[in-house]
């Protein structure tokens, strides 16, 4: 990439590339904001996530939704489909998938809030919506 602020990008015009086997093995990448002294928000949705039932083994299919306010840094989606691709052959149960998507994003971006959603769809008849947020309390963007 001939601009030197996109230099650390390395998935975003490279060619093919594989999806990382777990979560730890994926780099979620950020660029800088160009509009760093505004509010405003980004919504990424993912609605063909997979991951494992921990104990079963059955795949878990689900909706993510991430929404974020950056401040000097914005993530990066190619980055982020491979990190959300790469929890498709990892067993872990709702509530950790969601809550270590936000760890992640927040530690990838430093956003001033953001807000991930997990809507699982129903395995047994039920279904569950897990939210963890981080940053200003009670922003609903």
């Amino acid at each position: 990439m001939p601009n030197d602020q996109f230099k650390d990008l390395s998935l975003l015009g490279a060619g093919p590339t594989s999806l990382p086997q777990k979560p730890e093995e994926a780099v979620l990448e950020s660029f800088p904001n160009r509009y760093p002294k505004r509010d405003y928000t980004i919504e990424f949705t993912c609605p063909e996530f997979t991951s494992l039932c921990p104990l079963t083994k059955q795949p878990d299919f689900a909706r993510i939704i991430i929404t974020y306010i950056p401040d000097r840094k914005c993530l990066e989606s190619k980055s982020l489909k491979f990190y959300l691709g790469s929890f498709r052959n990892v067993g872990m149960f709702h509530e950790e998938i969601t809550n270590r998507i936000l760890d992640d994003l927040v530690a990838a971006c430093e956003p001033r809030w953001a807000r991930v959603r997990g809507l699982m769809n129903p395995r047994g008849g039920i279904s569950i919506e897990v939210t963890a947020e981080y940053g200003k309390p009670g922003y609903r963007g």
